[in-house]
């Protein structure tokens, strides 16, 4: 089986997939680490976009199950067949955000607050988060809306296989017992 799990930075979809794929014994992937170069600081070099394809469908083919988790939104029109089971993830703005920040102080420590480029990195990055419901967030490229609640929706519309949206700030428990009944009758 073939699992995709997305929704905003910050809504879980991480500890979910990893969660998963221990319960599953599914191997998990993780969106950024192809959409992202290695660099330090990280998170701050894309890498090329048809690299970065070729390099998740050269680790994804071979394997008959797989968990990957992040947002593909918009990196090509082909992923949109290739799952079985597509979760969604949206949870409150102000639960995400805190989230986020807890997050992000424990990845860089005191930097994002004393040092001005971690700070300015620090601050963007929560700014660009923080539009994701109000879909105000602008791509990387500059080139329309990035990674919204809308940009999902729609991008949801498009899917071909099964979907299950978990809203709330639910448990991880509950989270992983929602996807495993889902699991369980789509292999029946």
């Amino acid at each position: 089986m073939k699992i995709h799990i997305f929704g905003a930075s910050g809504s879980g979809v991480t500890t979910l997939g990893q969660a998963l794929s221990r319960e599953l014994n599914y191997p998990y992937f993780d969106s950024d680490d192809y959409f992202w170069e290695l660099s330090n600081p990280p998170f701050t070099v894309r890498r090329n976009p048809e690299a970065r394809n070729q390099l998740l469908i050269q680790h994804l083919s071979p394997l008959p199950n797989w968990i990957l988790g992040g947002s593909i939104v918009n990196w090509d029109e082909s992923w949109n067949t290739l799952f079985d089971l597509v979760v969604f993830l949206l949870i409150p703005a102000e639960v995400r955000m805190e989230r986020l920040k807890k997050r992000e102080f424990e990845r860089y420590g005191e930097v994002i607050y004393t040092d001005p480029e971690g700070r300015n990195q620090y601050e963007a990055f929560l700014s660009w988060a923080s539009g994701y419901d109000d879909s105000t967030t602008q791509s990387q490229s500059g080139k329309g809306l990035g990674r919204t609640l809308q940009v999902h929706r729609n991008w949801i519309d498009k899917l071909t296989c099964q979907f299950i949206e978990i809203p709330g700030d639910t448990t991880l428990a509950e989270r992983i017992n929602k996807v495993l009944l889902f699991t369980d009758a789509l292999k029946m």
